[in-house]
C-alpha cells in the first residue's frame, strides 16, 4: 500500500501545476487529469520520443503525468460542467492553476463545488495569488521577480544572473501546493472540514531565497551571487576545484574535525604528495585536535587558521592530481562532502543513483518499449513511492471514469 492510497484528486491540466499532481499520483493518489477535448498544449512540448512530434510522444508530458488517469471535458459546455461536478462529488482534492476568475465564471470555483462536496480541499495556484495581479507570468519571470535568480550565477557580476533550469519556478510552487494539500488533509481527519488553499507562485519563490529576503527585511543588506555556493552579503571563499582531467568539483563543507584531517593527510601520503606539501604538518595538528574547529576561530586564532587553510589547500592539491570522479569517490569514502559537477544526463547514470533505484523502468506497451524514468529522491519502506502507469493518452480513461456516454 502506498501513502496516499484511497485519495482521489481532480487536476485541471496546466503545465504550472502538473508537478503537484505527479507528486501525489506517484505516492498512490488516484489523480484524474481533466483536459479540454483537443488536449492540453503541453502534449506538444519537445523533446519527443524518437524525435517524432506528436501529442502522445512528448517526453515532457510523459514525465509530468505519470500514474495519472486522463479524461477530456469541455468545461465551456453545460453538460460537461455537470460531469465535472459529478467527479467532484467523489473527490477529496482539486488542483488547479486556471486564470483568475475563469472557474467562478463557469460556476466551478470552490464556493460552487463545496456545495457538492463540503469536505473538498481546493488548491488554487496562480502567479500572484487569488488577490494578486493578472500580469502574465512564466517560470522565468517568477524566478526573477521572486528573487531566486538574483542569488544564482557567478562571482563575476558583470555576467547576468542565471535562471535555474528544469522548471524550478513551477516546481517550487508545486511543492507548496502539495504540502499545503497534505496539511489540509490531516486537518480534515480531525475537523471533518475541507478548505480553500490559495498558493501564490511569486511568494513561493520569495520564501525560498534563503537569507536573501530576510537580509533585506532585517538589515537592508543585499546578498550577492557566488559561483557554486550560497549567496551572501559578504563574499566567501571559493569552493570550486579543477581536477587533473580538467573537470570541476565543488567542496561545499570544508574539513574541520580531527577525523577529516587524518583522512586527508592519509590521502596526501597515499598519493605521494606529502613531500611537496609542507603544510602537511598542519594536517597532523588538525588530526590531533580534541574537538572540531569552529568558524569563529578562523582568522582570529593563528593555529586554527593555519589548520583550516591546510585542509583546503590539501584538497586542492589532491584534486589537481586525480580525475574529478576519483576525487568525488575518494572524498565520499573519507567522509568529506564534495560534489562532482555533472550534466543532468551524467547524474542520471551515476552508480549512486542507480544503486538507490532512481532509474525506474516504465512500460509503454503501445510502443512495445520500456523507458527509463527518473524516480523519487526519497525512499520510504512502509509506504513506497512508485510509478503506477505511463502518462494517459488523450481521453484514455473517459469510459472508465465518466461512463460510456462521454465517448458516444
Amino acid at each position: 500500500m502506498t501513502a496516499l492510497t484511497g485519495l482521489r484528486v481532480i487536476e485541471l491540466a496546466n503545465e504550472r501545476i502538473a508537478f503537484a499532481g505527479k507528486l501525489l499520483a506517484d505516492m498512490g493518489a488516484d489523480v484524474i487529469l481533466v483536459e479540454p477535448p483537443g488536449g492540453d498544449p503541453a502534449r506538444h512540448y519537445p523533446p519527443f520520443a524518437g524525435d517524432q512530434p506528436g501529442p502522445e510522444r512528448s517526453l515532457w508530458w510523459w514525465h509530468y503525468n505519470t500514474s495519472k488517469r486522463g479524461v477530456t471535458l469541455d468545461l465551456d459546455a453545460a453538460k460537461d460542467r455537470r460531469r465535472f461536478k459529478n467527479l467532484i462529488a467523489g473527490a477529496d482534492l482539486v488542483l488547479e492553476s486556471e486564470p483568475r476568475g475563469r472557474l467562478a465564471a463557469l460556476g466551478l470555483d470552490y464556493d460552487d463545488l463545496k456545495t457538492v462536496r463540503p469536505e473538498l480541499i481546493f488548491v488554487s495556484m496562480t502567479p500572484y495569488g487569488r488577490e494578486g495581479s493578472d500580469v502574465p507570468a512564466t517560470d522565468l519571470t517568477l524566478l526573477a521577480g521572486g528573487g531566486p535568480a538574483w542569488s544564482c550565477g557567478y562571482d563575476d557580476h558583470a555576467l547576468p544572473p542565471i535562471r535555474g533550469g528544469g522548471g524550478q519556478g513551477y516546481h517550487t510552487a508545486c511543492h507548496f501546493a502539495a504540502m499545503s494539500a497534505l496539511t489540509a488533509l490531516f486537518w480534515r481527519l480531525t475537523s471533518g472540514r475541507g478548505q480553500f488553499i490559495d498558493v501564490s507562485m511569486h511568494q513561493a519563490q520569495n520564501v525560498t531565497t534563503e537569507a536573501g529576503s530576510y537580509s533585506w527585511l532585517v538589515a537592508r543588506q543585499t546578498v550577492q551571487r557566488q559561483t557554486g555556493r550560497h549567496a551572501a552579503v559578504v563574499m566567501t571563499g571559493k569552493t570550486q576545484m579543477r581536477c587533473a582531467d580538467g573537470r570541476w568539483v565543488n567542496t561545499g563543507v570544508p574539513p574541520r574535525s580531527p577525523a577529516d584531517y587524518a583522512a586527508i593527510l592519509g590521502w596526501v601520503r597515499e598519493l605521494g604528495l606529502d613531500a611537496d606539501f609542507p603544510e602537511a604538518i598542519f594536517l597532523e595538528m588538525g588530526a590531533n585536535l580534541e574537538k572540531p574547529l569552529t568558524y569563529d576561530r578562523i582568522g582570529v586564532d593563528e593555529e586554527a587558521t593555519a589548520i583550516f587553510m591546510a585542509g583546503r589547500e590539501a584538497l586542492a592539491l589532491i584534486a589537481g592530481n586525480v580525475s574529478a570522479y576519483d576525487y568525488f569517490i575518494g572524498c565520499q569514502r573519507r567522509g568529506v562532502a564534495v560534489g562532482v559537477i555533472y550534466s543532468p544526463e551524467e547524474a542520471f547514470e551515476d552508480e549512486h543513483f542507480k544503486a538507490r533505484g532512481f532509474q525506474v523502468p516504465v512500460e509503454h506497451a503501445d510502443l512495445c518499449r520500456t523507458f527509463r524514468y527518473p524516480g523519487a529522491p526519497y525512499r520510504m519502506t512502509a509506504s513506497p513511492w512508485r510509478i503506477a502507469r505511463r502518462a494517459p493518452k488523450l481521453g484514455e480513461h473517459n469510459d472508465e471514469v465518466l461512463g460510456a456516454s462521454v465517448s458516444a
